[in-house]
C-alpha cells in the first residue's frame, strides 16, 4: 500500500493488518509521529477483525477518496450514525448538508415524465 503522511482522524482507509488480512475502515487516532494509525474495521476478509480497533503502520494504509453524499435518505442514516456515535463535529456538517439540500433541491425527472404517447414524428412524411 501507497503511505500517505496526510492521514486524519475519520478517514476512511483500506489496507492489510499485520496478518496480511485486507480491512477497510475509518481511523479512530493517528499517533503524534503520524506512523501508527488506529482504524476501526468495518470490513475485512477476515470476519473476527470486524467490528474491532486495530493499530497498523500507516504505510499499509491507502486513503479512500471522500464521496459527496447528496441523497437525503443517505445524509439521514449517516446523521443517525453521527449521533450514535456522539460526534458532533460530523452531526452537524450532515445536517448542514441535509439542510442545503432541502433549500436547494436538484430536480429530479424522469424522462418518462416528459414523454408524449404515441410518436407524432413518425408520421410526418419528410419526403415533401
Amino acid at each position: 500500500m501507497a503511505g500517505n503522511n496526510q492521514l486524519n482522524n475519520g478517514d476512511w482507509v483500506q489496507g492489510r493488518s499485520r496478518d496480511g488480512e485486507l480491512i477497510h475502515g475509518y481511523i479512530e487516532t493517528v499517533s503524534a509521529n503520524r506512523e501508527i494509525v488506529k482504524v476501526n474495521v468495518v470490513e475485512s476478509d477476515n470476519e473476527k477483525a470486524v467490528g474491532k480497533s486495530i493499530s497498523i503502520p500507516s504505510k499499509w494504509t491507502e486513503k479512500l477518496p471522500d464521496l459527496e453524499i447528496s441523497n437525503e435518505s443517505h445524509l439521514l442514516a449517516l446523521i443517525d450514525l453521527a449521533l450514535l456515535s456522539k460526534d458532533e463535529t460530523w452531526f452537524m456538517e450532515l445536517s448542514g448538508k441535509l439542510e442545503s439540500i432541502k433549500i436547494h433541491p436538484k430536480i429530479n425527472i424522469r424522462k418518462s415524465e416528459f414523454l408524449i404517447p404515441g410518436n407524432r414524428i413518425g408520421k410526418l412524411d419528410l419526403n415533401r
